[in-house]
């Protein structure tokens, strides 16, 4: 891990309103309060089809990129990749934040590497950066009930009994991402992985 170059943080999700509160949305969610706990502010980015905030975490911390691509989220690699390379950050240095059908509701997972579960956003990146070696910050948003189809259901908002415990297990990943950060994967998946 090399201290001087900064992380990049990704937030998985679709741009624009109507996909806001959507479960295939909490990337960005978990970007945004990343944001706010910085005093950072989003922007278009120059270069990459993303919005970016950038700080540090904590005072005199790793230096922070939050990135929100702007493209679909099958479409994610390319402004990652190029997010890399304008801020030279290594793949071990990036962290996706994204939903994950395979977990239940608002239990969380973090690995470097692996597969891609059927996350098309995760296959754009890997494919972008030619290497499945980066963090992921898995938010578990659970099957759908019945015969729903899947991809209906992360584009689909969180339920009225979901959104009661939202903000709490959105903190808690942000804290997840920090963790991975300041502490690495190892003991972030010691603390998280119980509940």
């Amino acid at each position: 891990m090399d201290e001087t170059r900064p992380w990049l943080v990704v937030g998985l999700g679709n741009p624009g309103k109507e996909y806001a509160r959507n479960r295939h949305n909490v990337g960005f969610m978990v970007a945004e309060l990343l944001a706010g706990r910085i005093n950072a502010s989003f922007a278009k980015h120059r270069r990459a089809v993303a919005r970016v905030a950038e700080g540090r975490l904590g005072l005199g911390g790793p230096k922070l990129i939050l990135a929100e691509p702007m493209t679909y989220m099958n479409l994610s690699g390319a402004p990652v990749a190029s997010l890399s390379q304008f801020y030279k950050v290594p793949p071990e240095q990036i962290v996706a934040v994204h939903d994950e059908l395979d977990i239940p509701y608002g239990q969380l997972r973090v690995k470097c590497g692996g597969g891609e579960g059927g996350h098309n956003g995760l296959r754009s990146m890997s494919k972008s950066l030619g290497t499945k070696d980066y963090v992921r910050v898995r938010f578990g948003v659970g099957r759908p009930p019945g015969r729903q189809d899947p991809a209906d259901f992360v584009l689909s908002d969180f339920s009225a009994t979901e959104r009661k415990e939202l903000d709490f297990l959105v903190d808690r990943a942000a804290d997840a991402v920090e963790s991975v950060i300041t502490r690495g994967v190892e003991p972030t998946q010691n603390a998280y992985h119980g509940g």
